[in-house]
Order: C-alpha cells, then structure tokens, then sequence
C-alpha cells in the first residue's frame, strides 16, 4: 500500500495550488457576491488542461487518475467552492459523455468541453423529486425520427451558460428507472427556455438555473446510448460524481482550516494569541485529524475507480464523511474568528454557506446511509 503521491500528482498539485491561490482566491469574493461566472478563468482552466484532466487523449485529454483529479478539486475549492462545483459539475457530463455517447457525438462535444470552449448542463433533478430520480416525469415523446421534451429540471449547474444540455427523459410509460433515456438537447433548440435564476445560498455564480422544455423538439440521433438505458447512466455518473463532491467539501474544509489557524495565531486576547487556548488548540486538532481521515477516504474510493474495482460504497462513504466534516469545520472556523466570522471581511462566512450544499446534492447524506446500509445488510441475507 502507497501512501506518498507519484511525481505527476505531486506536480498537478503545484500546478493548480499555484493557479487557485494567484488567480481565483482573489476573485473568491467578487463571484459569490456579483453571481457573475468568470469565463476568462474558465479559458483559463481549459487551456491548463484542468477541465480534460482524466479525459482519455484521444478527446484531448491528459488521462490522468482519480487521485489527481481529486487534489484538483481540492486546490481549487480550499480558494473558491463555486468554481470547485463547476468543475467537478463540468466532469460529470464531461464524463456522461465520454462513456455512454456515440463516436459522434463524443467528438463534437466532448473535446471543445474539456478545452474550456463549449459549456454542458446536466439536467435530472425536478420540483418533484431530487434524490429520487425514478421519480422524474419529463417526457421525451418519440415521434417519426426525433424526440418532443416536455418538463421542468431545476438546480441545474450552468443552466444560464450552457451551450447543450444533457436531458433525462422517460421515452416510454414504464414506471420507476425503466423507460427513461439520456438525450442532447441544444441550447438553440425551440421549446427550451431558461427558467428562473436560482437564488443560492452558497456556491454562487455559475449559473445555476431552472430548464424548461416545452414542446422542443431533438432529432433521434441526440439519443444517448440505447434507449430505455438514461438511469442506469445517471446511477454510475453519480458514483463519479460523489469523489468530486467529496473532494470539493474536503477542499472547503482544508481552505476554511487554514483560514482558522492563521486568524488564532495573529488574534490577541487576554495578552495572547487565541492559538494558546486548548479550547482553540482542540478545535483545529479535530478539523486535521478528521480532515486527514476524509482525504484517506476520497484516495480509497479514487484508487478503486482507477483500478476498474466497484466502488459505489466506497464513494458513498467519503462523500457522507467529507461533506460532514466540511460542515463542522467551517462552523467552528466561523467559531474561532468570532465576530469577525460573521462578516463577509473574512472568508470562512462565505465557506460557511458553501460547505452545506455538499451535504445535499449528489444524494443527500440520508441516500449515502442509504446506499452505506443496503451493501452492508446484503451480504447478510
């Protein structure tokens, strides 16, 4: 078992570190606070390659691993947790495709998304059900030689920006996960139309919105893999997703960390630095050590993934356990700097409101029990 980082990973690492402390920390703020994606460091990331990291080569990728793109996501999100999530959300369509698309199709999108040039959305969750997604009750009616969509997606990462949007969709009247299909809707399509913008709470500025499609009309050809199949994509797009969401809240985490432990060493009270005080000496112990754990955990589920391994569980416990520490980091970072946590002059207030969207989306922490429960009772029955 190898615990110490291979050269490149050590070097993406630097690379990124380098790239979120110089060029986004320093726009942290403004995009939580103007809600205005930065597309210039969005060409930015494409051009480092960050955004085509795991790609295989021939879409232009770097085909590096999992563990890679986890320190990634961390980097990026110890600075700035919106620009963590679109990443991360960027890799989950990124991915969609790449695994399930037609030669095609995958060569007209996949490339130009992972170069930073064309945005994709992901579109699955709706009013009436989020975890749940056999409950989802868009239709896709197949007619001659296309699709007519009709239904509501909302909390989609990039809706205002996308240039395509990846639709799932039932396709026939089966119930549950049967009969639902994965289909490219294009952003000039008839019939889709931005919703209201999501006003959120953290992880500002990308975008987020609600997708309508009304009577829009796709060719046959946008169908994605075979039809009747779009769950089953979805299901393991999402144990992809969760070590991007786990390395996004371990990275929330880490930054708010940081931010704790420089403001005890400087804040003077009672004649010394608060960092003399166990009570201040107890709450970053906890955060390193958990921290530490949570990263162990991410790395596991990576090396799994890499190595073609299940991992389903694996995921599920270090997005439930990275996501709950980043909760109860941020909050007793916000602790340590006192008032001062509670105003927007520092940015663990802004980490504070990140930190619990990761909690939630990607199957909140219930479904990771969930998921957790079911592969440990079944080898029992």
């Amino acid at each position: 078992m190898q615990f110490n980082l291979t050269e490149e990973q050590e070097m993406i690492r630097k690379t990124v570190r380098e790239f979120a402390q110089e060029v986004i920390a320093e726009r942290a703020s403004d995009i939580d606070e103007t809600e205005k994606f930065p597309k210039d460091i969005w060409k930015q990331m494409g051009e480092l390659g960050f955004l085509s990291l795991t790609l295989p080569k021939e879409y232009g990728g770097m085909a590096a691993d999992h563990v890679s793109y986890s320190i990634m996501i961390e980097e990026i999100s110890k600075c700035s947790a919106s620009m963590g999530n679109a990443v991360a959300g960027n890799k989950i369509g990124q991915d969609f495709m790449a695994n399930f698309a037609s030669e095609v199709q995958k060569n007209k999108y996949v490339e130009s998304v992972g170069k930073g040039e064309t945005i994709m959305a992901f579109t699955a969750t709706e009013p009436s059900g989020g975890s749940d997604v056999s409950a989802i009750q868009t239709k896709a009616v197949p007619k001659d030689d296309k699709f007519i969509i009709n239904g509501n997606k909302i909390f989609v990462t990039f809706g205002e920006l996308a240039e395509f949007y990846l639709a799932i969709a039932r396709t026939n009247d089966q119930s549950g996960h049967k009969g639902m299909s994965a289909i490219i809707v294009e952003r000039s399509r008839s019939g889709l139309k931005i919703g209201k913008k999501e006003k959120l709470m953290g992880v500002r500025g990308i975008g987020t919105s609600e997708i309508i499609y009304e009577d829009c009309e796709v060719p046959a050809e946008n169908l994605i893999g075979n039809e009747g199949e779009g769950f089953k994509y979805a299901m393991k797009s999402f144990d992809n997703g969760r070590i991007g969401i786990a390395s996004l809240a371990l990275g929330i985490a880490q930054g708010a960390l940081e931010q704790a432990t420089k403001y005890a060493v400087q804040r003077e009270a009672f004649g010394q630095t608060i960092s003399n005080f166990q009570g201040i000496q107890f709450m970053l112990a906890d955060a390193e050590s958990k921290i530490e754990a949570a990263r162990l955990l991410i790395y596991q589920a990576c090396y799994l993934k890499d190595q073609g391994l299940p991992y389903t569980r694996e995921a599920a416990i270090a997005k439930l356990y990275a996501s709950d520490v980043a909760e109860e980091v941020t909050t007793n970072a916000v602790q340590i700097h006192g008032g001062f946590g509670y105003t927007k002059d520092y940015p663990v207030e802004r980490m504070y409101r990140d930190s619990k969207i990761t909690q939630i989306y990607e199957g909140t922490n219930q479904i990771q029990r969930m998921i957790i429960a079911r592969n440990r009772l079944k080898n029992y029955q």
